[in-house]
Protein backbone atom coordinates (compact mmCIF):
# COMPACT_ATOMS: atom_id res chain seq x y z
CA UNK A 1 0.00 0.00 0.00
CA UNK A 2 1.15 3.52 -0.79
CA UNK A 3 0.52 6.46 1.50
CA UNK A 4 0.99 10.09 0.50
CA UNK A 5 1.19 12.87 3.08
CA UNK A 6 1.29 16.52 2.03
CA UNK A 7 2.69 19.42 4.01
CA UNK A 8 3.70 23.03 3.47
CA UNK A 9 0.36 24.60 2.78
CA UNK A 10 -0.74 27.80 4.45
CA UNK A 11 -1.45 31.45 3.86
CA UNK A 12 0.51 33.57 1.42
CA UNK A 13 0.09 37.00 -0.11
CA UNK A 14 -0.32 37.52 -3.82
CA UNK A 15 3.09 37.53 -5.44
CA UNK A 16 4.54 35.37 -2.69
CA UNK A 17 5.79 31.81 -2.63
CA UNK A 18 5.05 28.51 -0.94
CA UNK A 19 6.64 25.10 -1.23
CA UNK A 20 4.51 22.01 -0.88
CA UNK A 21 6.01 18.67 0.04
CA UNK A 22 4.64 15.15 -0.35
CA UNK A 23 6.11 12.27 1.62
CA UNK A 24 5.45 8.86 0.09
CA UNK A 25 5.68 5.44 1.64
CA UNK A 26 6.34 2.31 -0.35
CA UNK A 27 9.46 0.67 -1.66
CA UNK A 28 8.58 1.28 -5.31
CA UNK A 29 8.09 5.04 -5.05
CA UNK A 30 10.98 5.71 -7.39
CA UNK A 31 9.09 4.00 -10.23
CA UNK A 32 5.87 6.03 -9.81
CA UNK A 33 4.79 8.98 -11.82
CA UNK A 34 3.93 11.68 -9.28
CA UNK A 35 1.96 14.87 -9.47
CA UNK A 36 -0.26 17.50 -7.93
CA UNK A 37 -3.92 18.40 -8.36
CA UNK A 38 -5.94 21.12 -6.68
CA UNK A 39 -9.57 21.79 -5.88
CA UNK A 40 -10.99 25.21 -5.19
CA UNK A 41 -14.31 25.68 -3.36
CA UNK A 42 -17.23 24.90 -5.62
CA UNK A 43 -14.98 23.67 -8.42
CA UNK A 44 -13.84 20.32 -9.71
CA UNK A 45 -10.41 18.96 -8.94
CA UNK A 46 -7.92 20.04 -11.60
CA UNK A 47 -4.50 18.99 -12.73
CA UNK A 48 -1.53 21.14 -11.70
CA UNK A 49 1.72 19.31 -12.48
CA UNK A 50 3.23 15.87 -12.99
CA UNK A 51 6.73 14.38 -13.07
CA UNK A 52 8.00 11.05 -14.37
CA UNK A 53 9.87 8.60 -12.15
CA UNK A 54 13.29 9.79 -13.35
CA UNK A 55 12.45 13.45 -13.01
CA UNK A 56 13.38 13.91 -16.64
CA UNK A 57 9.89 14.68 -17.89
CA UNK A 58 7.36 17.08 -16.45
CA UNK A 59 4.06 18.64 -17.48
CA UNK A 60 2.12 21.62 -16.15
CA UNK A 61 -1.31 23.13 -16.42
CA UNK A 62 -1.26 26.30 -18.49
CA UNK A 63 -2.50 28.27 -15.49
CA UNK A 64 0.67 27.54 -13.49
CA UNK A 65 3.28 27.18 -16.22
CA UNK A 66 6.27 29.43 -15.56
CA UNK A 67 5.25 29.98 -11.91
CA UNK A 68 5.21 26.48 -10.39
CA UNK A 69 7.96 23.86 -10.48
CA UNK A 70 7.57 20.19 -9.63
CA UNK A 71 10.54 18.14 -8.49
CA UNK A 72 11.28 14.89 -6.69
CA UNK A 73 13.94 13.25 -4.57
CA UNK A 74 13.66 9.48 -4.94
CA UNK A 75 16.25 8.85 -2.25
CA UNK A 76 13.98 10.59 0.26
CA UNK A 77 10.65 9.45 -1.23
CA UNK A 78 9.63 13.08 -1.61
CA UNK A 79 7.87 15.19 -4.22
CA UNK A 80 7.80 18.99 -4.12
CA UNK A 81 5.80 21.77 -5.68
CA UNK A 82 7.51 25.16 -5.60
CA UNK A 83 4.87 27.83 -6.13
CA UNK A 84 6.03 31.34 -7.01
CA UNK A 85 4.18 34.48 -8.04
CA UNK A 86 1.09 33.20 -6.30
CA UNK A 87 -2.31 34.57 -7.26
CA UNK A 88 -5.60 34.57 -5.33
CA UNK A 89 -6.96 32.12 -7.91
CA UNK A 90 -4.34 29.60 -6.75
CA UNK A 91 -6.31 29.24 -3.53
CA UNK A 92 -7.33 25.60 -3.22
CA UNK A 93 -6.73 22.32 -1.48
CA UNK A 94 -3.67 20.76 -3.10
CA UNK A 95 -3.47 17.00 -3.44
CA UNK A 96 -0.43 14.83 -4.03
CA UNK A 97 -1.07 12.03 -6.53
CA UNK A 98 0.73 8.89 -7.69
CA UNK A 99 0.40 6.61 -10.70
CA UNK A 100 1.77 3.11 -10.30
CA UNK A 101 0.24 1.21 -13.22
CA UNK A 102 2.81 2.42 -15.75
CA UNK A 103 5.34 5.20 -16.37
CA UNK A 104 3.07 7.64 -18.18
CA UNK A 105 2.60 11.22 -17.11
CA UNK A 106 -0.97 12.04 -16.13
CA UNK A 107 -3.26 15.03 -16.44
CA UNK A 108 -6.57 13.46 -15.42
CA UNK A 109 -7.63 12.37 -11.95
CA UNK A 110 -8.82 9.12 -13.53
CA UNK A 111 -5.22 8.25 -14.32
CA UNK A 112 -4.19 8.43 -10.67
CA UNK A 113 -3.87 5.38 -8.42
CA UNK A 114 -3.14 6.98 -5.04
CA UNK A 115 -4.08 10.27 -3.37
CA UNK A 116 -2.91 12.23 -0.39
CA UNK A 117 -5.32 13.85 2.06
CA UNK A 118 -4.69 17.37 0.78
CA UNK A 119 -3.22 20.57 2.15
CA UNK A 120 -4.88 24.01 2.07
CA UNK A 121 -3.24 26.88 0.22
CA UNK A 122 -4.80 30.32 0.62
CA UNK A 123 -3.52 33.34 -1.29
CA UNK A 124 -4.70 36.76 -0.21
CA UNK A 125 -4.83 39.77 -2.50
Amino acid sequence: QVQLVESGGGLAQAGGSLRLSCAASGRTFSSFTMGWFRQAPGKEREFVATIRWSGGSTAYADSVKGRFTISRDNAKNMVYLQMNSLKPEDTAVYYCAARSRDFRLFISEYEVDYWGQGTQVTVSS
